[in-house]
């Protein structure tokens, strides 16, 4: 049981390591979601791939959550590091748009000269929070669809619970 706990943790790791990392870069992070689910699923194959035993939907939800609690953590740094290009991008697009927009709001200048694209450490921490609920259920989501479409439905040499049907060679008498 022990050996399983370790391979669940590494497998989350792989897992939510690029799942994280493709939801951290700009422009890739649009399809974020599917990013979480899909390393919630190549989590729950890393841990059905050497698992001896017949694994559950809890076991890939389990699996999911742990991966969706990492890719949170490497989002978070990822983001972080490209805050300086996004925050470049939404300037020159709001000064674009301000070409061509006849009244712009009042301050609206000042908008990115002060402090006010800086995030504050409650919003960060907010946003982590948020991003850990939502992560955390899509990973349940890809850990329960991958341990379904990868797992093991029974082991080999066991046949209990399996029903032995005959094949009908059209012999029947009446």
């Amino acid at each position: 049981m022990d050996n399983q706990k370790s391979v669940m943790f590494s497998a989350a790791l792989i897992g939510g390591a690029g799942a994280g990392i493709l939801s951290g870069i700009p422009f890739v992070n649009c399809l974020c979601c599917l990013w979480i689910i899909g390393g919630a699923m190549l989590a729950a194959y890393l841990l059905a791939k050497d698992s001896p035993v017949v694994l559950t939907a809890g076991d890939g939800a389990i699996v999911g959550v742990f991966t969706g609690i990492v890719a949170v953590v490497v989002q978070a740094i990822i983001s972080f590091l490209f805050r300086p290009v996004n925050r470049e991008f939404i300037r020159r697009m709001m000064e674009r748009f301000a070409e061509y927009a006849e009244e712009m709001p009042p301050g609206f200048e000042d908008l990115f000269e002060g402090g006010s694209t800086q995030a504050s450490v409650p919003a960060f921490l907010i946003g982590i929070l948020v991003s850990a609920i939502v992560f955390s259920a899509l990973g349940a989501l890809g850990g329960i669809i991958g341990i379904s479409l990868f797992g093991k439905k029974f082991l080999p040499g066991k046949t209990e619970g399996v029903i032995d049907v005959p094949k009908d060679t059209g012999d029947s008498q009446p």
